[in-house]
């Protein structure tokens, strides 16, 4: 009996260690791992633009030459204005004035020269006849010197207020548009204070303002092409012309202005559009964030579908011109309708499974 209770505890031990050595089951296989994702294509023209407006190459603002009250002001903003055209004018009666004053200054310095002038004239003839010092006609000369002088001056004086006078009207010094104006009637202003803005309307050009690291990568004479929301199938050639040197202390940004080649149909004021032009797929770009760069050699992670399963692979691009509105223009390496991964691309692995594309 004992002999058969050892062989039963045996058994026992036996079959616990062979359930003990049991292979473990399979573990479930991985999750794809949902992906933000956007289909490339050449309709996103407009997400990679800077906003601008068309503006006067030579913009003039203009100003009366002497101080005064502004009577009247015969333009307004918007209105188009010919050569010599009178556009403001200040109270005349003041000026007048000044000319009356003037007039009468030099009535009064002329009598003054006719005596000093007699006064010299007796005393050379008292001095040759040894009547008078040569000290006392010294005195008569320099008299007669001061009041000559004098009658210059005040002669000047009245032709600087007949001047005075005839810039109580202000009047256009080319053909253009008023795009501007600062003051009204009855305000008082003084000499080169800007009363209206001229803008010449033969020539236009396309400002836009853009941060620093956008204009570190352009240079004069880069293309760019423009056009307006309201026709954004018509699209102008422009290059730019200048980058001012300074930057806007406000936003942090410095203004580009692009020459227009060609006849446009943009007015002047137009809100308009514009972006760098680029070489090969012209119209292709990419978020910012979509793109990898780890040794220098930049690549997106383009989905594919293989074997009813969508992955990731690494396809090198070529890129051009700087970032704008978080865009990057693509030359090479994509084509149309190609899916690629917009977020998180530094945690991807060549080959790996992905899910659906999800909304940020």
């Amino acid at each position: 009996l004992l002999s058969a209770l050892v062989v039963l505890v045996l058994v026992v031990v036996a079959a616990a260690l062979s359930l003990g050595r049991r292979d473990p089951a399979p573990a479930p296989a991985p999750v794809p791992r949902p992906v933000v994702t956007e289909t490339v294509d050449e309709t996103r023209r407009a997400e990679r633009s800077i906003p601008g407006v068309i503006r006067a190459r030579i913009e003039v603002d203009l100003g009366f030459q002497t101080i005064g009250r502004v009577l009247s002001r015969q333009v307004d903003v918007g209105d188009r204005v010919q050569e010599g055209q009178v556009l403001a004018a200040i109270d005349p009666d003041d000026l007048h004035g000044n000319v009356t004053a003037a007039h009468a200054a030099v009535e009064a310095a002329l009598v003054q020269l006719n005596t000093a002038q007699a006064t010299a004239e007796r005393a050379r003839e008292l001095a040759r006849r040894n009547v008078v010092s040569t000290a006392q006609l010294e005195q008569a000369e320099n008299a007669l010197s001061s009041a000559e002088a004098g009658y210059s001056q005040a002669q000047s004086e009245l032709i600087r207020a007949r001047d005075a006078e005839g810039y109580a009207n202000m009047t256009a010094p080319f053909d253009g548009v008023i795009t501007a104006a600062h003051l009204n009637a009855g305000a008082v202003v003084s000499a080169g204070q800007p009363v209206l803005r001229l803008s010449a309307d033969d020539e236009l050009e396309a400002v836009i303002d853009l941060p620093e690291a956008a204009v570190a990568e352009i240079r004069p004479g880069d293309g760019f092409q423009v056009w307006s929301d309201g026709d954004p199938e018509t699209v102008v050639q422009a290059h730019v012309r200048t980058i001012e040197p300074m930057a806007d202390a406000a936003t942090r940004t410095r203004r580009v202005r692009l020459s227009l080649t060609g006849e446009s149909r943009f007015r002047l004021g137009a809100l308009i559009r514009a972006r760098p032009v680029t070489g090969g797929q012209d119209g292709l770009t990419i978020p910012a964030t979509a793109l990898a760069d780890p040794d220098g050699a930049p690549f997106v992670w383009i989905v594919r579908e293989t074997g009813g399963q969508r992955r990731v692979t690494p396809q090198p691009i070529t890129t051009r011109g700087p970032e704008i509105a978080g865009r990057i223009a693509v030359t090479d390496g994509l084509a149309p309708g190609d899916e690629i991964v917009t977020r998180g691309v530094n945690s991807l692995s060549n080959g790996q499974a992905v899910g659906i594309s999800v909304k940020p």
